[in-house]
């Protein structure tokens, strides 16, 4: 259940029921300051923007075998797992309960302190425990202990590595209505904050502050680390000087429609894998709309009210069974980043369009100030399709350049053409909220 740039993060210092205990790496690992890192870790994505609306990656936890679901979010940092403890609002795969064994962080530790707000908040004693309380932008939240375990991974040169990682373990969910709670255990934050997991893997020196993601229909992949990154071909921008929050934000960026400048100016955007569509203002929305209406005129496309999937639908002369039938009536849009030479994201029309399950094609583009958004312009997983997405928190840097995020092939330390299947979603499809973290 991630968060778009409004989250709210509260540290609440409550008495728990744990006892800290800290122990060694499992591994021994390589300073920060030495001469090369380790490596870089890649992990396969299940999940789509329609119908599912989320994309969620299996990490273990621990030293067994005892893997856990998270939903993926650029948005927030704190990564939780659903706690075995008695809760109110659960996450839906109770077989999926993460066991605290003695290892919650007190409130003295640095990772804790850096979730408070405010300099105000003071420990009462040496052994009181870290709570957290998250609350995203759509009313959702999570409640529960700081706590630190073992985060077995395999890196891309071979080796393996088990750093203790800090993450919140949850008792308490509130899930926004009439949203369900997710299929999925938890919650990855990736996140630039200091409790987000690269940041915590970077501070250790087991790999560059870098993560990244690459989504498809069928899944895609997700990446920590810098060695999947290519030497060219990739368009980046500067992370934005202005503060919103510990977000993936960039800008300024300016609007082409079919080619042709729109008139918007000015954009600050918002990178978040955490929203199924993309979000402007709505004086940006009501533009974008005007002129996708405007060039719609004339072609056989209705409105179709009665699909209630996404607040703007078309139906054609028959149902649409995929985005190949549609999207020759619509132009291209673009965004395009003005104090950067040749930084443009292209949104075909099927990076902002979905078919409905009743054939309708739907704008997944949606107004993000009647949502509380506010100023905020979040460009969400719809928008992020079949594009290597990268956050270099090190170069301060936003990168990207379109592939097939269905496959990929490793060579050495680039990233090439995709060759093979990286993974097919399966099992059963969940009746599609459109989520807006």
């Amino acid at each position: 259940m991630p968060r778009t740039p409004t989250l709210i993060l509260f540290l609440l210092l409550l008495l728990a029921t744990f006892s800290v205990c800290f122990s060694a790496n499992i591994f021994s690992l390589r300073k920060k300051n030495s001469d090369r890192l380790l490596s870089s870790a890649v992990f396969p994505l299940k999940g789509n923007v329609y119908p599912l609306g989320y994309y969620s990656v299996s990490i273990n936890i621990g030293k067994g075998d005892e893997a856990f679901e998270f939903d993926i979010d650029s948005g927030s940092d704190l990564t939780w797992v659903q706690c075995d403890a008695p809760c109110t609002g659960c996450t839906k795969p109770r077989g999926q309960l993460y066991k605290p064994d003695n290892n919650a962080l007190t409130c003295f530790e640095p990772l804790c302190a850096s979730l408070h707000l405010t300099a105000d908040q003071q420990c009462e004693s040496a052994d009181e425990q870290c709570q957290y309380e998250i609350e995203y932008a759509d009313h959702g939240s999570s409640l529960g202990v700081l706590v630190n375990d073992h985060f077995p991974l395999k890196l891309t040169n071979g080796s393996l590595a088990a750093p203790r990682i800090a993450f919140g373990c949850g008792y308490d969910h509130k899930y926004s209505v009439p949203n369900p709670p997710p299929p999925t255990a938890g919650v990855l934050g990736l996140g630039n904050g200091e409790v987000s997991i690269i940041s915590q893997l970077s501070n250790m020196g087991i790999m560059r502050n870098v993560v990244g993601h690459c989504l498809s229909e069928q899944g895609g992949f997700l990446f920590f680390g810098d060695e999947l990154i290519p030497s060219s071909g990739v368009a980046w921008t500067s992370m934005s000087s202005e503060s919103i929050g510990n977000h993936y934000s960039s800008g300024p960026a300016e609007v082409y429609f079919g080619g042709k400048a729109a008139g918007i100016k000015g954009l600050t955007l918002v990178f978040d894998s955490g929203s199924s569509y993309t979000y402007f203002t709505s004086q940006v929305y009501d533009s974008v709309l005007a002129l996708v209406r405007d060039d719609l005129r004339g072609k056989p496309l209705e409105d179709a009210p009665e699909d209630k999937s996404l607040p703007i639908c078309w139906r054609g002369p028959q149902p649409f069974k995929s985005l190949r039938d549609v999207k020759n009536y619509f132009r291209p849009l673009a965004l395009h980043f003005t104090k950067t030479k040749n930084a443009q994201i292209q949104l075909p029309p099927e990076s902002y369009l979905i078919v409905t399950k009743y054939g309708n094609v739907c704008f997944g583009i949606l107004n993000g100030t009647e949502v509380g958004l506010g100023d905020l312009n979040i460009i969400g997983d719809v928008s992020l399709q079949d594009k290597m997405v990268i956050y270099d928190n090190e170069r301060r840097k936003i990168g990207w350049f379109s592939t097939s995020c269905n496959k990929f092939q490793k060579e050495g330390q680039s990233f090439c053409e995709p060759e093979g299947p990286l993974s097919i979603l399966s099992g059963n499809y969940y009746e599609y909220i459109p989520k807006i973290f």
